[in-house]
C-alpha cells in the first residue's frame, strides 16, 4: 500500500504533461481507479469517453495552468489529489435513465467519501487530507453556483458557504480543468461561469480565505437559512455549552472526555444501551430516545455537557446539532480518529457487541463533520496531536 509520502512523489511539477510511468504511479496508489477505464460517460457532456482518458485530460490542464505554478506545494499536491480522484465514485453511481442517457447521481459526495478513506489509510495529514475531500465534494458547484442552486439560494450563499469549506481559488482552478479536460459543446459557457464565480468571491473578499462574519455565531445561523446579513451580529441568548463528539467507535472518544472535559454530564449511546440491557444493534430507537431525553434536562437546565456518540453522517448530527441549537446552545464538535489498525487493534479489547467488521463497514457512512455545522470544530488524532479549525 502506497503511504502519503509516496504519493508526494508522484505531485507533477508544473508544466509536466502526465506519461505513461506517472499515471500507473496513480493506479497503484489508488487502485479503485482501474474501473474508472471501463466507466462510461455521457457523451452529451464528455465525448472524451470514459472516466480515466478525462482524470488524465483534467491533471494535463491543471498543471499546465499557470496559477498551478504559482501554488506551493502543499497546494499543488492538495489539487492534484484532488484532480485525480475528482471522478472515483463515477465507478459506482453510474445509472442509466428512462432516456437511456448516463448518469452519475451523486458521485461528487461519494467521491469525497471514498478519497477520505483511501486518503486516511495512506496517512494523509488531517486537515490536508480534508481539504482534498472537500474539493471532491463540490467540485461541480462552479459551473452553476453564479446562477444560484435548485434549492433557492442565492450566488451570493453559495460562494459564502464555499469559501468556509475550500480555498476557492483552488476549487476554480479544479473546475477550469474539469471543463478544460473533456469535449462537449457547452464548455466556453461554463468556463465563463467558473470565471465569474471567481469574480463573485474576490468581490466578496473570500477567494483565497473564507468570508468575514460578524461572529461565528452568526455565520452559523446564516448557514442553517437565517435572514441574516454576515456583517451584522445576531444577538445570542446562551444557553448551554455542549462538546458534541464525533467518530468511529475505538477512535479514543470516552479517554478524550475524561482527560479535556472531566466532571460534566455525559449524554452517551453506550451509556443508554446499559441502562437499557441491549447489545449494540438492538431497538436502537429506544437507546436514542434514552439518550435524546437526558440531553434536553442538560440543554433546559442550560447545564454544560458532553454528548458522546459517533456522529458519523451529516444526517446523524443534524439531529443532535438541531436539537442542542433549538435550546440555544453553543456547540463545538470535535473530531476523533485513529489509523485503522488502531481502532481494529483497540475495538478487539474492548468489552463491547461491536464486532471490527461492523467497525470497518461503519466507514461507508464516515462524513466528517464541516466547520459550517457547529460554533467550533475540533480535530484529534491517535497521536494526541490538535488541531482548531478557524474560519472565522
Amino acid at each position: 500500500m502506497s503511504t502519503w509520502t509516496d504519493w508526494l512523489a508522484c505531485v507533477p511539477a508544473p508544466g509536466a504533461p502526465c506519461e505513461a510511468a506517472q499515471t500507473a504511479a496513480w493506479l497503484a496508489a489508488f487502485p479503485q481507479l482501474e474501473r474508472a477505464k471501463t466507466t462510461p460517460q455521457d457523451p452529451v457532456y464528455h465525448a472524451e469517453g470514459d472516466v480515466w482518458t478525462h482524470t488524465q485530460m483534467v491533471v494535463n490542464e491543471l498543471v499546465r495552468h499557470a496559477d498551478y505554478a504559482a501554488l506551493t506545494a502543499e497546494e499543488r499536491a492538495t489539487v492534484f489529489t484532488a484532480a485525480v480522484l475528482h471522478d472515483v465514485a463515477k465507478c459506482d453511481t453510474t445509472r442509466i435513465d428512462e432516456q437511456g442517457r448516463i448518469r452519475q447521481p451523486g458521485h461528487s459526495r461519494r467521491g469525497a467519501l471514498d478519497a477520505r478513506i483511501a486518503l486516511w489509510d495512506m496517512g494523509a495529514p488531517v486537515l490536508q487530507r480534508e481539504a482534498i475531500c472537500r474539493l471532491i465534494g463540490v467540485h461541480q458547484e462552479p459551473f452553476f453556483a453564479i446562477h444560484g442552486s435548485r434549492s433557492g439560494h442565492d450566488a451570493e450563499y453559495l460562494v459564502r458557504r464555499l469559501s468556509w469549506l475550500a480555498d476557492l481559488h483552488l476549487l476554480a482552478l479544479l473546475a477550469e480543468a474539469d471543463m478544460r479536460g473533456r469535449i462537449c459543446a457547452d464548455a466556453a459557457s461554463v468556463l465563463d461561469d467558473i470565471e465569474l464565480f471567481r469574480e463573485l468571491a474576490k468581490d466578496e473578499g473570500c477567494y483565497r480565505t473564507p468570508r468575514a462574519f460578524a461572529d461565528r455565531h452568526t455565520a452559523l445561523a446564516y448557514f442553517r437559512g437565517a435572514q441574516v446579513h454576515p456583517d451584522y451580529g445576531l444577538h445570542h441568548e446562551p444557553g448551554a455549552r455542549v462538546t458534541l463528539m464525533c467518530g468511529l467507535p475505538a477512535a479514543g472518544k470516552n479517554t478524550w472526555v475524561a482527560e479535556h472535559r472531566a466532571g460534566l454530564p455525559v449524554v452517551s449511546f453506550d451509556d443508554a444501551r446499559t441502562a437499557l440491557g441491549l447489545r449494540h444493534g438492538q431497538n436502537e430507537g429506544a437507546v436514542a430516545h434514552h439518550a435524546i431525553d437526558a440531553a434536553k434536562a442538560w440543554l433546559r437546565g442550560r447545564r454544560d455537557f458532553v454528548w458522546n456518540a459517533t456522529h458519523l453522517s451529516d444526517a446523524m448530527r443534524r439531529k443532535s446539532l438541531d436539537l442542542c441549537l433549538a435550546y440555544g446552545a453553543t456547540v463545538e464538535v470535535v473530531h476523533l480518529e485513529a489509523p485503522r489498525a488502531t481502532l481494529l487493534a483497540r475495538n478487539a479489547r474492548r468489552d463491547t457487541s461491536l464486532r471490527n467488521a461492523d467497525l470497518l463497514a461503519m466507514l461507508h457512512k464516515w462524513e466528517v463533520p464541516l466547520p459550517t455545522e457547529a460554533h467550533a470544530l475540533s480535530w484529534w488524532q491517535a497521536d494526541g496531536r490538535h488541531a482548531r479549525e478557524c474560519v472565522a
